[in-house]
């Protein structure tokens, strides 16, 4: 059978089956490329030059067993294949940790311009909530003078992100702390908080489909409005940040209740692909 019969063979699979996405990929067909092309180890961006290869039977069996491990499971991919992405960047990932999706990837794209107008400045910084590390890893490259501290709650966490700071050779620049937000961080000030906390409301966690229950519920939920885990961070950041200093904080669908319980803090909503409603920045001196 050749590449485009199994693709096309997968992609009605995944509709009958009504998988959710959402993972890296979006949509059926983007998801069923990227299981296809992973398991037979080929170039993940060059599919059209590969869709008339004719699959051997032991391929054609092992891309079939991925596809249905998605669906019998309603496993996230990346789960699948022990990888995410984001841009050019791999890293781990397992059922440890939430799968990489944050949109302060994005921003970090351009070391936060024009917000940081010099990326050689900013000295320490805290990833808040690392989880797998990727935010860490990506805010290593972005600002090559900065030593990062990458804090979560979950030593589980903290062992995957062990794994992906290694394998980027950080491991002098990225300290990682288990810590239950800054509560191990007394003392340390930093030129930039980022954080990509837990901001799932009550109902939303009642209501989330199959696939994101197999992540972590600790990476998740953030109590009855989603704000549990941002309340304390407005709460404590100004005392971690030097003059100057910013915190960038991503919260999913929460703008309006956050505005509405600090209705004169003036947040900066930062552009992303998604739009200006999901992550928030601050200076300290608006905290004071």
């Amino acid at each position: 059978m050749k590449l485009h019969a199994v693709l096309r063979e997968a992609v009605a699979q995944f509709r009958r089956a009504g998988l959710f996405f959402g993972h890296g990929t979006h949509n059926a067909r983007d998801e069923a490329v990227y299981l296809i092309l992973h398991t037979l180890g080929l170039p993940l961006g060059e599919l059209d030059s590969v869709l008339e290869r004719e699959l051997s039977p032991g391929e054609l069996e092992a891309v079939r067993a991925i596809l249905r491990r998605r669906v019998r499971e309603r496993t996230p991919a990346a789960y699948l294949t022990r990888e995410a992405w984001l841009g050019k960047f791999k890293f781990y990932v397992d059922e440890r940790v939430i799968v990489p999706r944050s949109f302060i990837a994005e921003l970090l794209r351009s070391g936060l311009a024009p917000w940081v107008s010099d990326a050689l400045r900013v000295h320490r910084m805290l990833d808040l909530c690392t989880g797998s590390g990727c935010l860490a890893v990506l805010a290593a490259h972005a600002f090559p003078e900065a030593r990062i501290d990458a804090a979560d709650l979950s030593p589980e966490a903290l062992q995957v992100a062990r794994r992906n700071v290694r394998a980027y050779a950080l491991g002098k620049r990225v300290h990682l702390v288990q810590t239950d937000l800054f509560d191990r961080l007394a003392g340390r000030r930093y030129d930039l908080i980022l954080s990509n906390p837990p901001y799932v409301d009550a109902a939303a966690m009642r209501a989330l489909p199959r696939e994101y229950r197999r992540e972590p519920r600790l990476a998740l939920a953030g109590g009855r409005d989603g704000l549990a885990l941002v309340r304390r961070m407005l709460a404590q950041a100004a005392a971690h940040l030097n003059p100057g200093g910013l915190l960038v904080v991503e919260i999913g669908h929460n703008r309006a209740a956050l505005e509405k319980a600090y209705p004169r803090l003036p947040f900066t909503w930062l552009d992303t692909s998604a739009g200006e409603d999901y992550v928030f920045m601050l200076h300290r001196e608006d905290l004071l």
